[in-house]
């Protein structure tokens, strides 16, 4: 009995009030560090600071909704009439609370809300006054610019943004104080937890050298070649622009007709080669497919002047040249993934127009040929923005990966920024070895002119389905393109939405077979057979149709649709032939894959 006590009470924590003062000082000596590690860089001048461009969209926008709610007397009364109704009713809530009344609260968290999960957000009064204040403030904020009429489309789509960015920044669940799981983290390890916070926040802000580099996944055990792309191939041909990578065969025989992959160079092409149990790459050549991939070169200032035309032959249109001389096989399927989807597109309508006939079928997996309902990202798309992003590309000849990254976080700022600064900073707790969150970490830089002309071409002018894209001095065509298309969009997607995917597949002009898969950009794509999560939709009415009426008419499946699309190639080419080896005399493997282009960091 004695000895479970003792143990019992060596194993609770207690606070130590002379522990606490030493790692508050520490933490602070530390956090000094972290000041340094920021101001360095802008001493030497690696890093001049600048008003960011967004900060004239934020006020245009918000003056927009304010010019409409303060140009009338009664509005104006309205809107300040609701916010303190609101706050009346939070205040006699929280006092019927404190005299031992069951009071129902004012307003309550999404149960998917992960930022209040911890109990003590309801069980403690004032922890509860707070979420409730934060919420009907948030509320209110966004009730703001959802009614204000007069909005065009783009400014209320911006302005929405923005107050989301704002609002997420200022939870509660963002500071220590206010946040019940970090406080009582704090008190019961005397502060230990910001001190390692304050630790990783230097280190991560001398990584961004000056830049807060959130990190989002320990790099322990997680090494391109190593732990993640390790399906077996060579690299068989490279040039400034990418590298081709032949994988080599697991199975006896294999369909005649190669499969050429198309990544997108905004991320690199191991998100379909993670670990083996969900490397896409690795499936394929299980089930017989002969699979070549481009790895494309993560690009300094000396290629900025690269446009989309030299993506487009040096990229797709040499690797189908060199595939021909390895294989003897003149056609090829295509997969083009996310931005990589809409380079496969151009270059399908430019083929069309050359009649040349090298594909015999063409996936794409979230991508978008037209980009009316382009989503979240149309929010940093418009003339203003696009000409002060050309104007600091110039300089540099390349976008900044970090850049890019950011935009897409902010996407999903709760989950993929917020969350990390309160686990990382205020926990004091590294991220666990994650190799999707590594991935998505491992940024790449994009060369001026292609981002330029993807920019004004795609989002800004939506020019590729209205027929007036010129590439190559050729004017393109998508109805033109009649090999069969297997279109996948994904449920959830933030960045090429469903409903856009859905809209472009009207325009190519031979059969399309529109799949809608669970989940989100990645995981609704990164989805083996094996793991028997989310499902898919199909339904062969794609013309005059949404997305909501298209789901009424859809037959669900359950489990991943990688069996539906390698069925979907069978029927379209059947046709088997002996597994071939890697490489040839013409284009003897250069060196293992995943090759050295993809090992390059931004």
């Amino acid at each position: 009995m004695t000895d479970v006590s003792n143990s019992t009470t060596q194993s609770t924590k207690t606070f130590d009030a002379e522990a606490f003062a030493t790692n508050i000082a520490r933490a602070m000596e530390t956090s000094g560090k972290a000041l340094a590690a920021y101001l360095k860089p802008r001493e030497t001048g690696e890093v001049q600071d600048r008003p960011p461009t967004e900060l004239a969209e934020v006020v245009k926008s918000f003056t927009a909704v304010a010019d409409y709610w303060l140009s009338d007397k009664d509005r104006a009364s309205d809107i300040q009439t609701k916010i303190a109704k609101g706050y009346l009713d939070l205040w006699g809530s929280a006092s019927r609370r404190l005299a031992g009344e069951d009071a129902p609260p004012a307003i309550s968290p999404s149960p998917r809300d992960k930022r209040f999960a911890d109990p003590e957000w309801k069980s403690n009064q004032f922890f509860d006054f707070v979420m409730q204040a934060y919420l009907l403030t948030t509320q209110w904020a966004q009730d703001l610019v959802h009614n204000a009429e007069g909005l065009d489309p783009q400014t209320r789509k911006k302005a929405e943004f923005y107050v989301n960015q704002i609002t997420n920044a200022l939870a509660p669940s963002n500071f220590v104080l206010t946040n019940p799981e970090v406080l009582r983290q704090t008190l019961s390890s005397s502060g230990d937890n910001l001190v390692r916070g304050m630790q990783m926040l230097a280190e991560d802000i001398e990584a961004g050298k000056g830049t807060l580099k959130i990190r989002q996944s320990d790099p322990a055990n997680l090494e391109v070649g190593v732990n993640m792309a390790m399906t077996p191939g060579k690299v068989i041909f490279q040039n400034e622009m990418m590298q081709l990578i032949q994988y080599a065969p697991s199975t006896e025989n294999v369909l005649r007709t190669p499969l050429l992959i198309i990544p997108p160079w905004i991320n690199k092409f191991y998100i379909l080669d993670l670990r083996p149990e969900k490397s896409f790459i690795k499936w394929c050549v299980d089930q017989g497919l002969t699979v070549f991939v481009i790895s494309w070169v993560n690009p300094d200032k000396k290629l900025g002047t690269k446009t989309w035309e030299d993506y487009m032959k040096e990229g797709p249109l040499t690797a189908m040249d060199v595939i021909e001389k390895v294989t003897g096989e003149m056609k090829v399927h295509t997969l083009g993934y996310c931005v990589g989807g809409t380079m496969l597109a151009t270059t399908l309508a430019w083929l069309a127009d050359k009649r040349r006939q090298r594909v015999t079928s063409a996936t794409f997996l979230a991508a978008q040929v037209d980009f009316t309902h382009a989503g979240d990202l149309l929010v940093f798309v418009d003339e203003t923005q696009i000409s002060a992003l050309e104007r600091d590309m110039q300089a540099s000849g390349v976008l900044e990966g970090s850049k890019m990254a950011m935009a897409f976080n902010m996407l999903r700022s709760n989950d993929l920024i917020w969350s990390y600064v309160v686990n990382n900073y205020l926990k004091g707790q590294p991220p666990a070895a994650f190799d999707l969150l590594h991935w998505n970490s491992d940024a790449t830089r994009m060369s001026a002119a292609n981002h330029s002309y993807y920019l004004r071409n795609c989002y800004l002018e939506n020019r590729l389905t209205q027929g007036t894209m010129v590439l190559d001095n050729t004017l393109l065509d998508l109805s033109k393109v009649k090999v069969p298309v297997y279109n996948l969009a994904t449920r959830e997607d933030h960045i090429a939405p469903a409903d856009s995917v859905l809209y472009g597949s009207q325009f190519f002009g031979g059969p399309v077979k529109y799949v809608l898969s669970g989940s989100g950009h990645i995981a609704g794509v990164v989805n083996p057979p094996s793991s028997g999560k989310y499902q898919y939709w199909t339904n062969d009415q794609i013309h005059d149709i949404s997305l909501k009426d298209w789901m009424k008419g859809a037959q669900e499946h359950k489990g991943s649709w990688w069996p539906d699309w390698r069925a979907w190639l069978a029927e379209l080419d059947p046709e088997e032939v002996p597994a071939r080896s890697v490489g040839n005399d013409a284009y003897p493997p250069i060196e293992d894959a995943p090759g050295s282009y993809v090992r390059v960091r931004a």
